[in-house]
């Protein structure tokens, strides 16, 4: 029974320390004093795509890459960078993957390619489909 025991008690127990105990980054949850440079940040922060939790813009995102992540654009934006800037930064850092409107590229071809080759084929089922029924 013990030895049954220790794999799920070694899980949990991983689990329970897989978050940081380092401290936040000073800009991870405060605002810029400067409105419109923090309505600069919070706009591109919207777009950005959190790489821990994938279905979260980084704004909205509560794990610490992401507060790290929030923290850069708003150092970033502080020091006058310009969103667009800031952005293709982050893309050069971690990847196109990170932003929610990946540049068309031979590697995000597929991704732009893939839905409208499904809406084809699609239309192109349908059509035989109906075809026959009527024939």
């Amino acid at each position: 029974m013990r030895r049954a025991l220790l794999p799920i008690a070694l899980l949990l127990a991983g689990a329970a320390h897989a978050d940081s105990t380092l401290p936040a980054s000073p800009l991870a949850y405060t605002q810029l004093p400067d409105p419109d440079q923090e309505a600069q940040a919070k706009a591109l922060m919207e777009t950005l795509r959190c790489l821990v939790c994938q279905g979260q813009s980084i704004a909205d995102s509560d794990a610490d890459m992401a507060g790290e992540m929030r923290a850069l654009v708003r150092q970033r934006i502080a020091a006058g960078e310009r969103p667009a800037q800031v952005r293709k930064w982050l893309m050069e850092r971690y990847g196109d993957y990170v932003t929610y409107d990946p540049p068309l590229s031979w590697v995000t071809a597929p991704l732009w390619i893939a839905p409208l080759a499904l809406l084809a084929l699609g239309l192109l089922i349908a059509r035989r489909l109906f075809k026959r029924k009527t024939a």
